[in-house]
């Protein structure tokens, strides 16, 4: 069995480290904050599929650092809350906000999504969570208040990269798990749930090819500054991280784990 391994508080406590800055340049192609498996292309894509525009309103569920948060009020010019379970991601998303003086258009909250959303009905032209709802129990609920907080014609959109597509062992699954809370479901799982739970017109999009892209540069960001990352880590941490890593590259490459992308609406 793998022992506990921490990834987001190493990575949102020490946001400002360079060899952190480095390696999220170098796994993504672009420095924000990332801890996921969207790709810069993705990233850019995001805001059109929810159909963002500078008077709408958005929210993040998982938003860590903030940073992909802030690129799109700076960007879009669109307000957005993010929330996050992670107090250092949720202070550092504040920080940034105020330092890029975003805060009117951008803040961010502690906030467990597991629970009922601290929102109004018809709050929000968009809800999105990259790479986040696995990690967070009772999925139905937390796809219930999404569609809650939506407005009606509102879009919403998450990832989730533990979908089964074959036999995965129980080391492998404890590897993958060891960085924190995990759900994995079978395929079809998902669009069931967001059919359950009340959105229309779901669009789904195999993109298991990002996380094996993503865990394979990732993994190689991290073992080039090897060093550097042990002392900051120390040394049991960084052996695993890079199990992780290698653990996520296998099971995407071999398609044993898969990632989709959905997109869904609310009725008008």
């Amino acid at each position: 069995m793998s022992t506990k391994v921490d990834l987001y508080d190493n990575a949102y406590a020490k946001y400002g480290s360079e060899v952190y800055r480095q390696i999220r340049t170098e796994t993504y192609g672009q420095d924000l904050g990332q801890t996921s498996w969207v790709t810069k292309e993705e990233s850019g894509e995001i805001p059109r599929m929810l159909h963002l525009e500078a008077s709408s309103s958005a929210l993040e569920i998982g938003c860590g650092s903030g940073a992909y948060a802030l690129q799109l009020a700076q960007t879009v010019g669109c307000s957005i809350v993010g929330l996050d379970v992670n107090e250092s991601g949720v202070q550092n998303a504040n920080q940034l906000a105020e330092t890029a003086g975003l805060a009117t258009r951008a803040h961010f909250q502690h906030v467990d999504a597991s629970k009922t959303l601290p929102f109004e009905n018809d709050s929000f032209d968009a809800v999105f969570a990259n790479d986040v709802l696995c990690h967070i129990p009772g999925r139905p609920k937390v796809l219930s208040q999404m569609l809650r907080v939506l407005k009606p014609g509102g879009r919403m959109l998450f990832s989730d990269a533990l979908v089964i597509g074959g036999l995965v062992t129980h080391e492998e699954i404890a590897t993958r798990s060891s960085i924190g809370y995990y759900v994995y479901s079978p395929p079809g799982e998902n669009e069931r749930l967001m059919k359950q739970a009340g959105f229309r017109e779901i669009h789904t999009t195999d993109t298991t090819e990002s996380a094996t892209l993503i865990s394979k540069r990732w993994f190689e960001a991290r073992e080039t500054r090897s060093a550097d990352l042990v002392e900051l880590e120390g040394p049991a941490n960084f052996k695993g991280l890079q199990a992780f890593l290698s653990c996520v590259h296998r099971l995407t490459s071999e398609r044993r784990l898969l990632r989709y992308l959905y997109v869904a609406d609310k009725s008008c």
